[in-house]
């Protein structure tokens, strides 16, 4: 990746991690901090040509909070396309409906912490 390109994503990055959508920010407050037995996630992170809505490092799992943008055709392959580009550099990901995070933050948050230590095989 040529630097300019490296700046431009990483400048994009930092300005979508002050403009995060609302079902990002609530799954946000359940993901961030650090504990004993607890994986380390970060938000809006570049990886490639691509950011991450939020990503575990150690897991190498990425988490795509998906809203109605995500529903149409031409959308649902594009995301399959960085999907398996994101899976050919062993990162897997788990993609989450934002009308889930709303309906059952918990359950999301759990589901999406307990996928990051499974990965981590802890």
């Amino acid at each position: 990746m040529a630097p300019r390109t490296a700046t431009r994503i990483a400048t994009r990055a930092r300005a979508l991690r002050k403009a995060m959508t609302e079902p990002e920010i609530m799954l946000w407050s359940r993901l961030k901090g650090r504990g004993t037995n607890r994986p380390i996630f970060r938000r809006q992170i570049a990886f490639g040509n691509f950011i991450l809505d939020f990503y575990c490092p150690a897991a190498r799992l990425a988490v795509e909070v998906d809203g109605s943008t995500h529903w149409d055709e031409a959308a649902q392959a594009k995301d399959a396309a960085r999907d398996a580009w994101l899976r050919s550099r062993g990162v897997d990901v788990l993609r989450i409906g934002a009308a889930e995070v709303y309906r059952d933050l918990s359950r999301v948050a759990d589901a999406v912490i307990l996928a990051a230590r499974a990965r981590i095989g802890g």
